[in-house]
């Protein structure tokens, strides 16, 4: 197979950043996504309806001239959200989920939930009002271990809030261990999940091995080798509620290589490549659709696409860095060859 042509794909998780480096970032996924989920933890925070809808704009005005690339918004939750704020993020027609960041979990995050019983007012407004709660499932009490904090919110957190909240529909982002796909699995048709490149791809060997890799680090942290195949098979499997999100979350060169490097991996300029190279790898390119470009807009409940996207087999060299901002960023793969390829008519530049 010399070319691959899929329905075209949507990122069910995305960081695109703000300011000056945000029509750095945008081209890479509008180029290979019909939408994304757009998370909210810039700085600061976008804690309303108001600020969410200016993103919005900024983002538009950010795409490259005649794209199509659709921003599907998120509002971020605090221990203080109103379910007021919420009936406004859903009249918006612009919102269409609330991120849930345990408080200190990961990047811009200090503003996030404390204790999630505190919500149960703006949750019963999200599920009234049939909107989507994504979770970044880690705890972040110091006496866990960072490489258990996923299966501990999992027993902790998640399985009391689907209990409390019988009509909520949640997703489990990025997920990273054989425990929360089983999790995933055996839960109600209401909680889905996403699943990224790199978790696909790596495991914590490829973090710690040889040297510490900066631009290998993110959170939820890579796990062992056998989770990683647990999320091989979770996402080559065609269940329905597995699907693509690939929480590429670009941070600067200085930010990464430094004494306290940011979390984050820059995957959004080779997402679908990198995809399909762990699909190949499984022996699954024809499953490829269903988890790319099929399951999330069904459990989101919007149609699919109906254009496509073609890759080719057709080896491509990363460069050691990228434009972003008044800096540089580091992608995923910097320096090194990946095998597949936009079709030359959607390859945007890379100097």
């Amino acid at each position: 197979m010399d070319t691959l042509t899929i329905t075209r794909p949507d990122d069910w998780h995305l960081h695109l950043r703000d300011g000056a480096a945000l029509a750095d970032v945008v081209h890479w996924s509008a180029a290979r996504f019909g939408r994304a989920i757009i998370m909210p933890n810039l700085t600061p925070p976008l804690t309303t309806t108001a600020a969410v809808e200016a993103y919005y704009q900024r983002i538009l005005a950010a795409r490259p001239a005649g794209s199509r690339f659709e921003p599907l918004m998120t509002l971020y939750l605090t221990d203080n959200t109103p379910a007021a704020e919420i009936e406004r993020a859903a009249a918006s027609g612009l919102i269409h989920a609330v991120k849930l960041y345990p408080a200190g979990a990961t990047t811009n995050s200090d503003s996030g939930v404390t204790d999630i019983r505190r919500c149960d007012d703006a949750l019963a407004a999200i599920a009234e009002h049939d909107l989507t709660l994504c979770i970044h499932g880690e705890v972040t009490h110091p006496d866990t271990d960072i490489f258990d904090r996923e299966a501990v919110f999992l027993e902790e957190r998640l399985a009391p809030l689907l209990e409390r909240h019988g009509q909520l529909r949640v997703v489990l982002e990025h997920l990273t261990t054989a425990n929360a796909v089983e999790f995933v699995r055996s839960g109600p048709t209401r909680l889905g999940a996403t699943i990224t490149p790199q978790h696909l791809l790596m495991n914590r060997n490829d973090l710690l091995v040889g040297g510490i890799r900066p631009h290998h680090y993110c959170l939820p942290i890579l796990k062992r080798e056998r989770d990683r195949e647990a999320l091989i098979d979770a996402a080559t499997s065609g269940h329905p509620r597995f699907f693509l999100g690939t929480d590429s979350a670009p941070h600067p060169r200085h930010a990464k290589e430094n004494a306290c490097g940011c979390a984050g991996i820059f995957t959004a300029p080779l997402a679908i490549e990198l995809y399909a190279e762990a699909f190949e790898r499984a022996g699954a390119l024809d499953r490829l659709t269903g988890f790319a470009s099929h399951y999330g807009a069904d459990f989101y409940g919007l149609p699919r696409n109906t254009d496509t996207l073609t890759l080719a087999r057709r080896p491509r060299a990363m460069p050691a860095s990228l434009p972003y901002g008044d800096t540089r960023i580091v992608p995923l793969r910097a320096g090194d060859e990946i095998p597949w390829s936009l079709t030359a008519d959607t390859q945007p530049e890379t100097a």
